[in-house]
């Protein structure tokens, strides 16, 4: 694969800072949070996405206050030992944000993701019971310093049925948004564990 400019992954969003701030790590001195932005969508729910973002880009905000916040960025994926498995988490790393003066919350697209990478898994697709057509996949969206993100993704409808029928190694573009799903997983001893999986929801798709 060859090398991609950061444009081959770009993340907008314009939401509500919630709840506290969470120390992530630190590079070369300086620090770094995970915080969460919740985004409102067309319908009466919201996506609770998580943020990391240096604690540079924090300095002149008042998490406390919650404030309504503007952000460019990109969607990362590293891999994470939990409970005995490697898991692959998600994040939204912030490249800018800014207080949103301008009222864009009320926008029509709030929440947009552009990406361009390869399908680094075969595409699996279903009906469910109410007959809606989905296909899931998986894509490498290559970034600086030889690494990789590795992105969950979900079409519906026509582009489901377009996606099922690519291959692994294709290169697609995709517009859609990120979104947040809850989920129940049940454990050993018979209780049920309510999770939270993080995702991209394809509107549009290229294969290149």
């Amino acid at each position: 694969m060859k090398s991609q400019t950061p444009k081959s992954n770009v993340v907008t969003l314009v939401g509500k800072i919630i709840g506290d701030k969470e120390f992530s790590h630190e590079i070369y001195g300086e620090g770094f949070y995970k915080i969460f932005l919740q985004i409102p969508r067309l319908s009466d729910i919201y996506d609770s996405l998580p943020l990391t973002i240096s604690e540079r880009l924090l300095y002149d905000f008042d998490i406390e206050e919650e404030p309504i916040v503007s952000i460019e960025g990109q969607l990362r994926s590293y891999n994470k030992y939990v409970d005995g498995s490697n898991r692959l988490i998600l994040t939204i790393f912030v490249r800018n944000i800014k207080l949103d003066e301008e009222n864009n919350m009320l926008r029509k697209n709030p929440n947009e993701i552009f990406l361009d990478g390869y399908i680094c898994r075969k595409p699996i697709y279903r009906e469910t019971p109410f007959g809606r057509e989905i296909t899931d996949l998986l894509i490498a969206v290559n970034r600086s310093y030889n690494k990789s993100d590795y992105i969950p993704c979900i079409a519906w409808g026509r582009n489901a049925r377009f996606v099922a029928k690519l291959n692994v190694g294709d290169r697609i573009k995709i517009w859609g948004r990120t979104q947040s799903r809850k989920y129940q997983k049940k454990l050993q001893d018979g209780d049920v564990l309510e999770k939270v999986a993080y995702e991209v929801s394809i509107s549009k798709v290229e294969n290149v």
